[in-house]
């Protein structure tokens, strides 16, 4: 199917979703959307079953789109930069400790948690994983996704100060996320007894420190140029050019995009770039970018519920996504436990938020992407099935009842 159709199917898909939300169902966005999509998903697999030529065209769509490369390679960059040009850098900075220990503490912890507990558990339910694949689940499930937590907690009657930290740990936590699902794939290539940990190590450094100071640079840069010019179409491309660069640059030279685009929005909208008190345009840039976020996390929630048509039918596909939905939650609630009680002095956060914290860490489509990208192993079929059922619950339930757990806390609180 040619490119431009596919991008053209899939705007009109979306479009004709978020209207039928919007008139009919009248959900929360991300969650119509995707429940649209998963609903329309599981009608065509039916479908499937009865006259498989209908299923396979109206299935064409999601199967000509290469799921993992798009987000990844793509959309990422221009959802982080948004989400982080429209952070308030100084709430951030008030926020910096908790946020720094549950963006890498917090997903070594979760990822070692989910891992273990997955694989004692899973043979009592009949299945059977090696522990470093376990881990590598671990590695790719365990960072919340920044466009699934914007999307749900924007709405929601979170106190200002969680919002921050939720908002900001989501931004950072997926370079972690990023460097342990590749660390660990490699492990799982090569062998554990084979692995040199100079050839991991080295790499990952690379991605990490190359991501920060590229988005650095050429976010001070961008920044600059933006603050000498009054028109905003300029500005508007510069910062364009600034993601899309960016994104090219870090493909090439093995830098992560996520820490590279992240650092370059925050360095970018730190400070305003207007030159005086008559111009708007930062606010205006601040207004056009939400204006991408929200049209892209439309295509991109459209695509995430539009992926069930691509997964492989597994035996105990229920139980597989049922015990791995169970796990995540253990183990998310865990890595925000052990830190708080060892560093409660330090950080800015009480016991009675764990749980809000916990239910407001979603998972979205970083996951799916990683899963979809893993080689073609006899345990692949498990982590996508696993890690498409934590989505799904994560963005529909737990995007549902946030509200509910929120101000059930806050009674608690006052009483």
């Amino acid at each position: 199917m040619d490119l431009f159709v596919v991008i053209a199917l899939l705007v009109i898909v979306s479009a004709v979703f978020s209207y039928i939300n919007a008139r009919f169902i009248k959900l929360p966005g991300t969650i119509g959307l995707v429940l649209l999509a998963t609903i329309t998903s599981i009608v065509i697999l039916v479908v499937d079953k009865v006259n498989p030529s209908v299923a396979n065209y109206f299935g064409s769509l999601s199967k000509n789109i290469n799921f993992s490369k798009v987000v990844l390679n793509i959309l990422l960059g221009f959802l982080l930069f948004s989400s982080s040009f429209n952070l308030d850098g100084r709430k951030l900075k008030r926020e910096m400790r908790p946020v720094f220990v549950l963006s890498t503490l917090g997903v070594i912890l979760s990822t070692a948690i989910f891992g273990l507990l997955l694989f004692y558990v899973a043979p009592v339910f009949h299945i059977h994983m090696p522990l470093i694949y376990c881990l590598l689940f671990g590695a790719l499930i365990s960072p919340t996704d920044p466009v699934a937590v914007s999307a749900i907690i924007k709405n929601s009657k979170l106190p200002a100060h969680l919002e921050t930290i939720i908002s900001g740990e989501s931004l950072f936590n997926d370079g972690i996320g990023l460097m342990l699902f590749v660390g660990i794939l490699e492990v799982a290539r090569v062998g554990e007894e084979k692995i040199e940990l100079a050839k991991v190590v080295m790499p990952l450094i690379k991605e990490i420190v190359g991501g920060i100071l590229a988005g650095a640079v050429l976010g001070f840069i961008a920044h600059k140029l933006m603050h000498s010019v009054k028109d905003f179409q300029t500005i508007v491309l510069i910062s364009l050019a600034l993601v899309m660069g960016l994104s090219v640059l870090a493909v090439l030279l093995n830098f992560s995009i996520p820490l590279s685009v992240v650092t370059a929005g925050l360095f970018a909208g730190s400070q305003s770039i207007n030159q005086d008190e008559k111009e708007r345009s930062h606010q205006a840039l601040e207004k056009f970018w939400k204006l991408v976020d929200e049209i892209l996390n439309t295509i991109l929630f459209v695509m995430i519920g539009l992926q069930l048509i691509n997964l492989p039918f597994v035996n105990n596909y229920w139980v597989t996504g049922s015990l791995s939905i169970i796990t995540v939650l253990i183990a998310r609630w865990l890595s925000i436990m052990l830190p708080l009680t060892f560093l409660r002095r330090s950080l800015n956060v009480n016991y009675s938020n764990i749980n809000i914290m916990t239910w407001a860490g979603l998972r979205g489509a970083i996951s799916i992407a990683l899963a979809l990208s893993l080689p073609n192993t006899p345990y692949r079929h498990l982590i996508l099935s696993g890690c498409y059922f934590i989505v799904i619950f994560s963005v529909i339930v737990q995007g549902l009842t946030l509200n509910a757990m929120i101000n059930r806390a806050s009674k608690n609180t006052e009483e």
